[in-house]
């Protein structure tokens, strides 16, 4: 995992945190967003965790550039900021995932491994947001679905449903009572079928396209 902030502190004890958990091999640290790119090349992690705001480059434009440069990443942004336009321009710019710094440490593990396994992770607080955002797409999108739209079976439709509200693979495969082999299977034929890349891309382009709607604010 690489670990991409501009304070050190947090870095060192963020790291520290990380490696008592044992499963969690830390291979590099970046200062700045640009730094967070190069080091992302160059040891190529399952997971890089990074701060929304750094100098020379912010960690939104570096998930970008990750995303095309080293595409097996799976990038979780952890950050102070709690701004819906931060949220959702983390989400369109490719992250799996969006954490505010105030959750505690073993959560931030079994969030990483949970990630790295397939799923999203989002503070409950931002995922609310996100819902909020999901309601005002398909108001502003009022146009008729498009009948060259990719056609999702039944079961597809309502694992994304799912997704959207958060649920992991292993949640999802409780609820409707399939394997989580079988959700995994379900996600990977949602992402190819969109032409995307995360679970979170998915349902915002499932809810702005009516292929799903999201539950009722509160």
């Amino acid at each position: 995992m690489l670990i991409a902030d501009d304070h050190a502190l947090f870095r060192r004890g963020l790291r520290t945190v990380l490696e008592l958990d044992g499963d969690i091999v830390i291979v590099g640290e970046a200062d700045d967003g640009m730094a967070a790119v190069e080091k992302a090349e160059a040891t190529v992690p399952d997971v890089v965790l990074m701060d929304v705001r750094m100098p020379r480059c912010g960690g939104i434009e570096a998930c970008q550039a990750i995303r095309e440069r080293v595409p097996s990443a799976r990038i979780v942004m952890l950050t102070m900021s709690d701004e819906e336009s931060d949220l959702f321009e983390a989400v369109r710019a490719g992250a799996n995932g969006y954490v505010l710094k105030d959750v505690p440490g073993d959560e931030i593990a079994a969030g990483i491994r949970a990630v790295q396994s397939g799923d999203s992770l989002i503070s409950p607080s931002m995922a609310s947001k996100l819902l909020a955002e999901f309601a005002q797409m398909r108001r502003r999108d009022v146009e008729v679905v498009d009948s060259h739209l990719p056609k999702l079976t039944d079961r597809e439709v309502e694992v994304l449903g799912l997704v959207a509200r958060g649920l992991g693979n292993r949640e999802i495969g409780r609820e409707l009572f399939i394997s989580e082999n079988t959700v995994k299977n379900h996600v990977r034929n949602i992402l190819e079928k969109l032409q995307l890349h995360t679970r979170m891309e998915a349902a915002m382009y499932a809810v702005q396209q009516n292929l799903i709607h999201p539950p009722p604010a509160g």
